[in-house]
């Protein structure tokens, strides 16, 4: 199950550069607080190329959301090869869990806050859903009978430890609990 976001592939070079450039940084200080003046001259350009390319910041922010989504669904995309439910969920602790992944996260955790949020149709307007979306399917593919509670269950879980973890950083008390549910599937 190969997924895409849209993102790659459109736009000027220079809007590319810019969009990568602008996602580095978000990965690095987050979406709290983020202004275009201070992220443009961070990135090496203006408000005013931003706008023109970005049509507006709400249209940044979509891009931005967009490029952050085309990681996560590669993350969907290598974990789900192969395997009965309770290796997958093994297969996307251990991801979830690795340090070097810890600002793609919190730059998750912060755009599904946002999106549970921010009611609307602003740029955040069903990031949350989305990502439940994508992980349920990925788990649903990896069901020997359809069991939509044991998967809502497995990825509440998950879920749940992901947000101690960034929380607390306690890895061994985390994947100890996330050890014994795997053990119940």
């Amino acid at each position: 199950m190969k997924h895409t976001a849209g993102v790659t592939g459109n736009g000027s070079a220079r809007q590319q550069e810019l969009l990568e450039a602008a996602y580095a940084w978000v990965l690095e200080h987050g979406w709290a607080g983020m202004s275009l003046r201070p992220l443009a001259e961070a990135i090496g350009s203006s408000p005013r190329v931003l706008l023109f390319l970005f049509g507006s910041k709400d249209g940044l922010v979509r891009a931005l959301l967009a490029r952050s989504r085309t990681d996560q669904l590669a993350v969907v995309d290598a974990v789900g090869e192969g395997g009965e439910l309770a290796e997958v969920g093994a297969r996307v602790w251990a991801w979830l869990a690795a340090p070097e992944h810890r600002a793609l996260l919190r730059l998750w955790l912060e755009a599904y806050t946002h999106s549970v949020t921010d009611a609307g149709d602003g740029p955040w307007a069903g990031f949350a859903a989305r990502t439940v979306a994508d992980w349920d399917a990925l788990l649903a593919a990896h069901q020997a009978v359809d069991d939509p509670a044991q998967r809502v269950l497995l990825l509440a879980v998950l879920r749940g430890a992901l947000l101690d973890l960034l929380a607390t950083g306690d890895a061994e008390r985390l994947d100890a609990a996330v050890a014994a549910h795997l053990a119940t599937l």
